[in-house]
């Protein structure tokens, strides 16, 4: 157990440190033209993150105690699998993403729950009038908790996502999938992990604060939806480390209790992608 977990904060730490410097440096609320964004997407290193790195801790709000205050930390990259620009000006991306949650407070510290969601996709950057806007990726992803009998959850989507700038300090996203449930005992995961998800992220001018509200619709009633809303502040004008605060209130939250209904807040550090965060 003590390797496994120094093996995961190492890896955190590592992509932590993947172009932090250099990636700010183009987004204090400034356009996006076509020629540097295409310059970025061509030049820029082949692997680099992909949705938010972050490692927060806090307690859930409803009769907190030593199991349900926890760490939740979350690792996510990409890597380009293309050289050269595919048709329709795609480029073939790997993706990655594994989200951990740590009950440190309990003996042993164990960790009760390690989701893994491995994906392949085409992105393509949209530009309106000379200016970079956004992006559609068409992804097949799976999402998967590692484990074998009663505790196994898993399942499959074809997922398109788009993210549409609307103007600099304001991010407005979508995700659609088509669900292929395999796991034998999660066939009812629709109705806790949703259909569809889409969501607002609003910047500073300078870039330092974020907000942002994630919605995931369940099927169900109409106002089936788990909510996140989470908050960050850059630390340090030319890094990429931000304080960060989220709050999760719904279902799904991970795929082990994924029935289980959570209202909980946390807060620790992020580490965030290039143009805006993925979700």
């Amino acid at each position: 157990m003590r390797q496994r977990i120094l093996i995961l904060l190492i890896s955190f730490a590592a992509l932590c440190g993947v172009g932090t410097h250099a990636q700010i440096l183009t987004l204090e609320g400034k356009a996006f033209d076509i020629d540097s964004v295409k310059n970025d997407f061509e030049h820029q290193p082949y692997f680099g993150l992909y949705k938010d790195n972050y490692f927060i801790f806090g307690p859930s709000l409803k009769n907190p105690n030593n199991t349900n205050t926890n760490i939740k930390f979350q690792i996510s990259i990409a890597q380009r699998l293309t050289k050269t620009v595919l048709p329709f000006g795609t480029y073939l991306y790997l993706f990655y993403s594994q989200k951990c949650f740590w009950n440190v407070l309990e003996n042993s510290m164990p960790m009760t729950d390690l989701n893994f969601n491995p994906g392949i996709g085409l992105t393509k950057p949209l530009y309106v009038k000379n200016r970079f806007i956004g992006k559609l990726t068409l992804m097949i992803e799976h999402e998967s908790n590692g484990r074998d009998s009663i505790q196994s959850r898993s399942w499959n989507k074809i997922s398109l996502a788009g993210n549409i700038l609307v103007d600099p300090c304001l991010m407005v996203h979508g995700k659609v999938w088509i669900p292929i449930i395999d796991g034998q005992n999660n066939k009812d995961i629709l109705h806790y992990c949703g259909i569809y998800q889409t969501g607002v992220q609003v910047f500073s001018k300078n870039r330092r604060f974020t907000g942002s509200v994630i919605l995931t619709k369940r099927l169900g009633k109409i106002f089936n939806y788990n909510t996140v809303i989470e908050l960050s502040y850059r630390l340090f004008r030319k890094e990429n480390q931000y304080a960060f605060i989220q709050f999760y209130n719904g279902y799904g939250e991970g795929l082990l209790d994924y029935k289980q209904y959570h209202s909980q807040i946390r807060a620790g550090i992020v580490i965030k992608p290039k143009f805006f965060s993925e979700y």
